[in-house]
């Protein structure tokens, strides 16, 4: 019963309130004034020293207690407020601290509750970035926060159908792409020049290392992952056993204590950072560094490094400072974008540099706030 009186003494007065944030502010400042100018005057004649020869209680504003009206004698050299009687000196103080006392608390009153719904929208449109499924704001509040909620939930759901429609060309296109490789590659094996199939064979994979790059690259690599608490230590210990079995000298430096991350994601990144090592360098130096409030896995190899103003340059899509097209000098020209966009989809950026003994070090930042 009290909840369904509160929730109809609420409709009431949102019916009453004005619908605009101007009007809202503007009936706050006028409720304001009057609050603080009735408060002043009431404390003003409750709280007058009373005088014997007259009843107590309130008397004329203006009257002092012995019924002589009291005016403030103009300044001078030896007038002025502090030579006024005490009881008008308390009177004027009485009212100048309690209409501050009320503006300051309406003032900060009314600052929270008008800007409680555009701080609600900041937090959503922080957390779009990493939940495009989150639940729709609600649509209330002043006519201006109803129409920037109603805009910014048409704005999710446009981009969850536009997501949509993306995963379907990307399934479309893998199937399309996949069929007639396939075809090649059985066609492949029915050629009789061992030399000719050498050549169609290395074709064929090269094709198809770059149709899975630029497929993982546009469905986003693992957007929808859910989030773990991972050992991220044990993560590039084991990534660095991976790339041993195969040959490359990988070694793995530093403690990292639990990160809360997208393991499959995470992992795709480290893969792109120590195999991209590994083609300019040789090598890959894995390091951890940890700290309270972030992980930094720094990834450097033994190459030639990169010019200063290529740094940034080359996490951009398709772009390689190496001109041609062979993967096993430059690669398809998406490693580092998709490094990229991992670490930034954790709340974090990814920053390479010029080593100093010579070579590059890609150094990913992980806050642990970020999740």
């Amino acid at each position: 019963m009290a909840a369904l009186m509160v929730a109809r003494w609420r409709a009431a007065l949102q019916r009453w309130l004005p619908d605009t944030l101007f009007g809202r502010l503007a009936l706050l400042l006028i409720v304001a004034v009057i609050v603080s100018h009735v408060l002043a005057l009431t404390l003003m004649f409750e709280l007058r020293p009373a005088h014997p020869g007259h009843p107590p209680g309130p008397q004329p504003l203006g009257v002092a207690a012995d019924g002589h009206s009291l005016r403030l004698p103009p300044p001078g050299p030896e007038q002025g407020l502090w030579n006024a009687p005490p009881s008008l000196q308390l009177g004027l103080l009485l009212d100048i601290s309690v209409r501050l006392a009320a503006l300051v608390a309406v003032a900060w009153w009314a600052a929270r509750w008008l800007s409680r719904p555009m701080h609600r929208l900041a937090t959503a449109a922080q957390e779009l970035g990493r939940d495009i499924d989150r639940p729709p704001l609600p649509e209330d509040g002043t006519l201006e926060c109803r129409d920037a909620s109603r805009v910014f939930n048409q704005m999710q759901a446009r981009i969850r159908q536009q997501l949509a429609e993306r995963d379907r060309f990307v399934a479309a296109v893998s199937h399309d792409l996949r069929t007639p490789l396939t075809r090649l590659r059985l066609r492949t094996e029915c050629l009789d020049d061992s030399h000719a199939q050498q050549l169609f064979r290395r074709d064929i994979a090269e094709m198809d290392a770059m149709i899975t790059s630029t497929l993982d690259y546009l469905r986003g690599v693992a957007g929808a992952e859910a989030w773990v608490l991972l050992d991220a230590q044990a993560l590039a210990d084991s990534m660095a056993d991976d790339q041993l079995a195969m040959g490359h000298r990988v070694t793995v430096a530093g403690q990292a204590a639990p990160l809360r991350v997208q393991a499959v994601a995470l992992r795709r990144c480290l893969d792109n950072l120590v195999g991209n090592a590994i083609r300019y360098g040789g090598s890959a130096e894995v390091t951890l560094h940890d700290a309270v409030d972030a992980l930094t896995i720094e990834v450097r190899d033994h190459g030639p490094g990169l010019p200063a103003e290529e740094l940034e340059r080359v996490m951009e899509p398709f772009y390689r400072v190496e001109a041609s097209r062979n993967r096993q000098s430059g690669g398809a020209g998406l490693g580092l974008t998709i490094a990229s966009d991992i670490v930034r989809r954790h709340g974090g950026r990814l920053a390479l540099r010029n080593a100093a003994g010579g070579g590059l070090v890609a150094a990913a930042i992980f806050p642990r706030t970020a999740a």
